[in-house]
């Protein structure tokens, strides 16, 4: 009997969000995963994680039961009880506790395992009828959105699937061969059909790198410093687009002033690029007209990120790169859409005055600090989904240490019993993408998706929209998304914001948002009332810090990472297998990581006497880990390279990488700085 053929998205935190299609084996079994070819930019391809998706829907260690926790926190000990049971135990709680504390003690928290609009956003509904305590997602991309819309003014630009029309193509701090293979797959295009090179800019050579004509391989955190040189050449060798600038920018004479001691050497002593590196990389990128910059999240994920991004945006601008197909620069198509978020998330029942605490300040947050907290109350329960931030959040030791207050209560909804589910009060069983209905956007491309549940949910688990309205019935609110089905609330919410409804959706998979070619490629000027792009972006007015910023293009050295004591920088970039802390549980992508290792330049192992193979620790004064030393000259001097998120359980008294992460709140805006951690290296003996 064949298998029944569905068509879906994939819902991880990836700006690919593939078009797939999935084999239905029976009622509750899924079968392969594939690319969905008729969508122009999945194009059939997808990730190996997602292609093995039946291993994780149908992993044996999925909760499939409510669990309520009958020993000491962390102990791994619960029993097994009805979902009216717990649902009522979470209504209580958050009753009870905001009784006495007041609704601001209760804090609601969620990020991307699920990027689906209703199943992500859904707990925004509940948070802002009752009044619970907001959340200020930075994490992942409050440096990089910063840093691209103080020049922009909005997420747009070049289509993505124009890179197969490129000539040069910069891939600028992305692995895009193991997070973004569609990325690829339209490079390979370019590459067989147009002859075009590639450039990568990443401080290690991964996977990406290794596919490139040429890898620009800088310090971490000195990205602005190249673009600032690049743009001193093209001012300097005749390639900066005067018209266009006295046309469509701010500053432009500002700029190039400023620019006039920003040549290569100065940029050579920052990077650690040769002068000939940074001339042929200027050459070869302004002499092409068709070339294309994917930019990545990388570069931002330093104190000084938000500056190396607006710096980089600033490249094609200067060179007025936009008229022809397969030129230009992008990072994010998120400002195309134009959704009606009012019954997803209940913004027409929002309360002001309501505090609003960072997200990965988690870890102060539970242990009181005042600058989180302000002159409200202290978190004393919370609702988690989609997140584990026992494992992703910075300052690990302050989010274990709050995390294990015995007067917090919380409520942790997942598929497994993860490291912050194993801390959790009631552990609640929740359905992979396949068992609910969710509609979804990307930030990689122009696409809508429709996801269908397509099989029954495993064991009890139930989808996030089903906690948050039963929730929501427990505590009162009445809010119409509360009594509405998933497809329901994404029907309306399809006609509310100007697509296609759900049964167009239904019958087409996906819908195409991609805008005219001019305003894709800003000919006609920038989204701003002026129309004019933003060299001098005001960052004094963008975030708390932002007087701390240079107000042009530049390197900014901000103090708060290598120093004597640490004198290695610790980057922590993604692996191929996993995907934040998702996928590190599933047999396959646990066997071809193999084990948590730290890439290790050869002159930085010999000076600590450190082989391939040995077990070393690395530190700072957050905490220590051990690895296992991978010795290659694709690590950078002076800089250690530690890919994944593995599981805590994997390391030394279970405490993982992002104990080394600080959780600052960093300029202008916040954000964390993943890629910018000072720290010692020993082998252990």
């Amino acid at each position: 009997m064949s298998p029944e053929i569905h068509y879906s998205a994939c819902p991880h935190d990836c700006p690919s969000t593939c078009a797939l299609v999935i084999e239905k084996l029976g009622p509750g079994t899924i079968g392969r995963v594939n690319g969905n070819p008729e969508n122009t930019y999945t194009a059939g391809v997808i990730c190996a994680k997602v292609a093995r998706y039946a291993e994780r829907t149908h992993n044996p260690d999925r909760l499939t039961v409510p669990l309520k926790r009958v020993g000491p926190k962390g102990s791994g000990e619960f029993k097994e009880i009805t979902w009216d049971e717990a649902l009522d135990e979470v209504a209580n709680a958050f009753r009870n506790n905001s009784e006495k504390y007041g609704q601001e003690t209760v804090w609601p928290y969620n990020y991307g395992g699920t990027m689906g609009l209703l199943q992500c956003g859904g707990m925004e509904r509940l948070r802002n009828e009752m009044g619970y305590s907001n959340m200020r997602s930075t994490t992942c991309s409050g440096l990089v959105d910063t840093g691209w819309l103080a020049g922009f003014g909005s997420k747009i630009g070049p289509d993505p699937r124009e890179m197969a029309e490129a000539d040069l193509i910069v891939i600028w701090g992305t692995n895009a061969v193991s997070t973004q293979v569609n990325v690829m797959t339209h490079v390979s295009r370019a590459k067989k059909n147009r002859n075009a090179k590639v450039i990568v800019v990443d401080p290690y050579e991964n996977p990406t790198a290794k596919t490139a004509d040429i890898h620009i391989a800088l310090r971490p955190g000195t990205d602005g410093a190249l673009a600032c040189a690049l743009m001193h050449i093209a001012f300097r060798d005749g390639y900066a687009d005067r018209e266009y600038m006295d046309e469509f920018t701010d500053v432009p004479k500002e700029l190039e002033d400023h620019l006039k001691n920003r040549n290569p050497e100065w940029a050579s002593n920052i990077t650690g690029l040769s002068i000939d590196e940074i001339e042929n990389f200027a050459e070869i990128y302004f002499k092409t007209a068709r070339a294309y910059i994917r930019l990545g999240y990388g570069l931002s994920r330093c104190r000084n990120g938000a500056v190396n991004v607006h710096a980089v945006s600033c490249i094609p601008v200067v060179a007025g790169k936009w008229n022809a197909p397969g030129s230009g620069i992008f990072f994010n198509s998120g400002g195309i859409y134009h959704f009606d978020y009012t019954l997803i998330e209940g913004r027409d029942v929002t309360k002001r005055g309501v505090r609003t605490i960072d997200h990965s300040r988690i870890g102060p947050a539970l242990t009181g600090d005042k600058a989180d907290l302000g002159e409200g109350p202290p978190i004393t329960a919370m609702l988690i989904q989609g997140t584990n931030p026992m494992v992703i959040a910075p300052d690990q030791n302050k989010v274990r240490e709050g995390f294990l207050r015995e007067d917090l209560f919380v409520c942790v909804h997942e598929q497994f019993m993860t490291e912050t589910a194993l801390m959790a009060d009631i552990v609640l069983p929740a359905t992979t993408f396949v068992e609910h209905d969710d509609i979804y956007k990307s930030g990689g491309h122009t696409f809508i998706h429709y996801g269908p549940q397509i099989i029954e949910p495993v064991g009890k688990s139930r989808s996030n929209h089903y906690v948050i309205c039963e929730l929501a019935k427990r505590l009162g609110a009445k809010h119409p998304g509360n009594s509405m089905t998933a497809n329901e609330i994404i029907d309306e919410t399809l006609k509310l914001s100007g697509f296609p409804d759900l049964d167009n959706m239904k019958k087409t998979h996906f819908h195409d948002c991609a805008q005219s070619f001019e305003k894709h490629h800003f000919i006609n000027g920038y989204p701003w009332p002026d129309k004019k792009f933003r060299f001098k972006p005001g960052w004094e007015n963008i975030g708390p810090r932002g007087h701390e910023l240079p107000p042009l293009p530049d390197h900014w050295d901000v103090p708060g990472g290598v120093d004597d004591e640490h004198p290695f920088k610790l980057i922590t970039p993604p692996a191929r297998n996993f995907l934040n802390s998702s996928f590190n549980n599933t047999p396959t992508s646990l066997k071809r990581e193999i084990r948590p290792t730290l890439q290790i330049h050869p002159d930085d192992a010999h000076d600590t006497n450190t082989s391939d193979g040995d077990l070393v620790t690395i530190g700072n004064k957050l905490g220590q880990i051990n690895l296992y030393a991978k010795i290659t000259k694709g690590a950078k001097q002076g800089v250690l390279v530690a890919e994944g998120i593995w599981s805590n359980k994997t390391f030394k008294d279970a405490m993982g990488i992002n104990q080394l992460v600080s959780a600052e709140v960093t300029a202008p805006n916040g954000g964390v700085a993943y890629h910018d951690n000072g720290v010692w290296l020993r082998r252990n003996r």
